[in-house]
């Protein structure tokens, strides 16, 4: 069994015209199901964060501004994203559904949040769509209260984690790998533990060439014992805030190397979805589908 954590909340009533994709989450879980893939009985649904959760990562006042609607008009800007209702409730729970994919991959070996990824988060402020970091919560989380000593943040999101970066700058035990676009956004940018900066324009086989070295040799040097693996697909050629030429065969080899990989070396890994922006959203949930496809294969259950 694969785990796969979401919950309806995570597509809720937000503006058509507006540049994020938001049904693309209940658009995923619905493929998913229509593919066999998510049944009842491995499909989970997170509670919602405590502030104590949201504090590892980010500052109260920070929190509780958010929370009760009092970020500035500049700050909603850099946001990206109007302020609702909603967004306060999908946002208070993704983080949790992070850190139980997290969980349920200590003891499964995967596990699988179709959402996540949302790593322009920063201590004490919103950018990129980002609000709340849960890749900086789950590794702060597991590394607080689990056996685990080094996690892992494998992000190859076509954006840089600078979020991510930033938040766990200071922590040796978890390691930040950002495998990016150099010339995308953010304009400026953070630097993770590892970064590396693809140029524009870059194909599949040099892509997937970078992926898996880098992997390999991550898991070889910093023997993770867990791995948050951030799965963006706007690296795909067609999305438009991507810039790299990936087609989406190479986006399921990428999927299939780093899984294979992780399960070769007994490390277990928890996949959050990251950034995919295309304007047909059944088609980017399909592409966001990739991962859990591989993972499957991978586990030996396709």
């Amino acid at each position: 069994m694969i785990p796969l954590i979401t919950h309806p909340a995570y597509s809720y009533e937000f503006p058509e015209r507006h540049r994020f994709p938001m049904q693309k989450f209940g658009l995923l879980h619905a493929y998913l199901r229509a593919q066999g893939l998510a049944t009842p009985v491995n499909t989970l649904r997170p509670g919602r964060c405590q502030p104590a959760l949201l504090q590892l990562a980010h500052e109260e006042e920070y929190v509780t501004r958010f929370l009760s609607g009092q970020l500035t008009r500049q700050e909603e800007r850099r946001m990206g994203l109007p302020w609702s209702d909603g967004l306060v409730r999908r946002t208070c729970i993704s983080p949790a559904g992070t850190l139980l994919a997290a969980h349920y991959a200590l003891e499964y070996g995967i596990a699988c949040h179709l959402a996540g990824g949302t790593h322009h988060a920063h201590r004490d402020f919103a950018s990129g769509f980002c609000i709340f970091n849960d890749l900086a919560i789950a590794a702060l989380a597991v590394l607080a209260h689990t056996p685990v000593q080094r996690v892992l943040i494998f992000d190859v999101d076509v954006h840089q984690g600078d979020g991510t970066a930033r938040i766990l700058a200071d922590n040796p035990r978890a390691f930040t790998c950002s495998i990016h676009c150099e010339k995308n956004f953010p304009a400026r940018k953070a630097h993770s533990d590892l970064d590396i900066n693809l140029p524009v324009g870059m194909g599949d086989d040099a892509y997937l060439s970078v992926v898996e070295h880098t992997f390999a040799k991550l898991l070889r040097e910093f023997k993770p014992q867990l791995v948050l693996y951030d799965a963006g697909v706007d690296v795909y050629a067609q999305d438009p805030l991507g810039l790299l030429n990936i087609s989406e065969a190479a986006i399921a080899a990428r999927d299939y190397s780093v899984l294979s990989l992780a399960k070769a070396a007994n490390v277990p890994v928890a996949t959050v979805i990251g950034g995919g922006y295309d304007r047909d959203q059944r088609a980017l949930a399909r592409r966001h589908a990739l991962c859990v496809e591989q993972a499957a294969r991978v586990h030996g259950l396709l």
